[in-house]
């Protein structure tokens, strides 16, 4: 195998969590983007008709002149020249029909794969587990699905059109010429694999230069992206002319690229336009001789030279689409290396869908680790009983988080296992595991719709009385009736409209309307004023109710309302037991305890 062939590129570009796939080979990536044509054909077979009886129409302009030159105007004939103007004006008009056919249904197609491509890129994406996007950043995944499927999308409509009439232009026009002088057209090929050489020196260098554009330009989309999204901590830190100049950076690294591929268009384009005209002179020289011999006529000499125009014309332009095709190159490896990556979390063939769970958590001899090289968890042996409030306590660091995503399954253990009412989770569907499941992040993001779209999310058939009955128990029913808009308020992106306890309201509200049977919930109201954090550590206790719930815990107010408390430590759990029994012995929760009692308003994780 070719070692073109071979290469393969890590995490982070291709493969999930360090997995590697193969990038596909050129003639692959042809035959694949083809192969979105295949939806369309009749729409297909009907623009590629269009397009070779508007190449066919447009050969028989020079052999009209040439009728006229010699015919009507040698012979004086004005019913003649009448003749031909009118049949000039039919072809025309033809033409144009044909050429609308040929508009219409390529755009048709062009627009369906665009949208066939981004739904289907998007769809993908969404199968990925979370591993995949921990490795890349959500500008780079944006400028794929723009940029690089619009480039697709030209290739596969507009230059595959192109690509169509001008060889039949070329073809029909290189037979004519043969019809009318072998001599010269035979002049005029020989001139041809100058150009084809020149052409694919030119479209080597292309690819690159274009491929490389293709990755600065994703590099300054995710610039831009995460500073929008971090506006606020833009402004507080005073980073407004940092990030412009992060962000010029960037973007003037895409402009050097650019500029790279201008000069050497700047060079192709000229020099393949003057060997073009410079054919024609030739052509023109070559022709005359051939007039004054007498092997050739003056309008044929005229048909001849539109002709060799046709070729020159058609030829420069497939040798400009050949370019186009190279840096096209360069996105669709882009967006095939996503639609390539599989999810690192699949379900098993025979998976099971549960449709009713009690809630009781098994860890036997859970290892878990992100890249072989660091444990995160180590030998974690773990029963939560059915409806127990269990507190995880620990470090930054010392794996309540992973803890967190491996019950659904984000992660799978590297080694262990983990059982839900005595089925291993990786014997259940992921969907039907999931719905089982709440979370409520400390870190509250919300959609940027309405108020009622981000309650709904926990139910989508939900009626309206179960979304202020949600709201109620979070105690957010209030707080939104006192906004103008109501349940209609646009929260804005990542719901920076609202204040950080009522984000954190709205999710709770979510999380009531799923109504779940296990509950995750990252504790951290310790930011929060005091009314705040009263009202949604009522709404919180309400939410825990009758479910088995696992707190990252923050604070030992919500420790001490647990049933037991895990202490982890670099990844072990180290301590287990209630708030009573731990502090008897004297351990690290101990020490954690004793710290706060100095400092009540210092967080938990951040004692150790």
């Amino acid at each position: 195998m070719m070692r073109s062939n071979r290469r393969r590129r890590r995490n982070g570009q291709n493969g999930e969590n360090g997995d590697e796939i193969e990038i596909p080979n050129v003639p692959m990536q042809w035959r694949r983007m083809i192969g979105y044509l295949g939806k369309y054909k009749r729409r297909l077979a009907v623009a590629i008709l269009a397009t070779l009886g508007s190449a066919g129409l447009s050969l028989v302009f020079p052999a009209v002149i040439q009728q006229v030159v010699d015919s009507a105007l040698q012979e004086r004939n004005f019913d003649l020249l009448n003749q031909v103007t009118l049949f000039l004006l039919a072809i025309f008009l033809l033409r144009s029909v044909t050429s609308f056919f040929e508009t219409y249904n390529l755009n048709y197609i062009g627009e369906r794969i665009m949208v066939d491509l981004r739904t289907q890129l998007y769809a993908h994406l969404n199968t990925l587990s979370l591993g995949f996007f921990v490795e890349r950043r959500v500008g780079e995944l944006v400028s794929r699905m723009s940029s690089d499927v619009t480039m697709m999308r030209t290739v596969l409509t507009d230059n595959i059109n192109v690509i169509l009439q001008q060889t039949a232009i070329m073809v029909g026009s290189i037979v004519v010429m043969f019809i009318i002088n072998t001599r010269l057209t035979l002049f005029i090929i020989a001139l041809i694999p100058i150009l084809v050489g020149l052409g694919f020196v030119f479209g080597f260098y292309l690819q690159r230069i274009s491929t490389r554009i293709q990755d600065e330009l994703a590099g300054s989309t995710v610039v831009m992206e995460e500073s929008l999204q971090n506006i606020r901590e833009v402004k507080s830190f005073v980073r407004e002319e940092y990030e412009i100049k992060r962000y010029n950076d960037a973007i003037n690294r895409s402009f050097k690229a650019a500029l790279q591929l201008l000069r050497v268009n700047s060079v192709f384009g000229p020099f393949v336009g003057f060997l073009g005209f410079g054919s024609i002179a030739l052509i023109l020289w070559f022709g005359g001789q051939e007039v004054i011999a007498e092997r050739l006529t003056g309008g044929q000499l005229i048909s001849f030279l539109f002709y060799g125009v046709s070729v020159a014309g058609s030829f420069a332009s497939l040798v400009g689409l050949y370019s186009n095709f190279q840096k096209a190159i360069g996105a669709t490896k882009r967006v095939f290396q996503i639609l390539d990556t599989q999810p690192t979390i699949q379900d098993k063939p025979d998976a099971k869908t549960i449709s009713h769970v009690r809630g009781e958590l098994t860890f036997n001899n859970v290892y878990f680790s992100y890249d072989e090289r660091q444990p995160v968890l180590k030998n974690i042996n773990l029963q939560i009983k059915e409806g127990e409030i269990l507190a995880l306590v620990g470090a930054s660091g010392a794996g309540k988080s992973t803890t967190f995503n491996l019950i659904p399954r984000f992660y799978d253990p590297t080694s262990g296992e983990i059982l839900l009412d005595g089925i291993d989770l990786r014997d259940i569907t992921q969907a039907s595991l999931r719905e089982h499941i709440g979370i409520v992040p400390q870190e509250t993001l919300l959609f940027g719709g309405t108020i009622r779209e981000n309650i709904r999310y926990g139910k989508l058939d939900a009626t309206e009385d179960e979304i202020i009955a949600a709201a109620k128990a979070a105690n957010a029913h209030q707080f939104i009736t006192e906004l103008p808009d109501g349940y209609d308020t646009i929260v804005g992106e990542r719901g920076i409209k609202l204040s950080g306890g009522q984000r954190q309201r709205v999710a709770i509200a979510r999380a009531i309307l799923k109504n779940p049977r296990i509950l995750l919930l990252d504790e951290a109201t310790s930011s929060l004023d005091s009314e705040s954090e009263h009202l949604i550590q009522e709404a919180l206790s309400r939410l825990m109710q009758n479910r088995t719930t696992i707190i990252i815990a923050h604070r030992f107010s919500t420790v001490r309302g647990a049933n037991r408390i895990a202490v982890l430590d670099k990844g072990e759990l180290v301590e287990l037991g209630t708030h009573d029994e731990l502090i008897a012995k004297n351990g690290i929760y101990t020490k954690l305890y004793e710290m706060q009692l100095l400092n009540p308003d210092t967080e938990v994780e951040a004692l150790v």
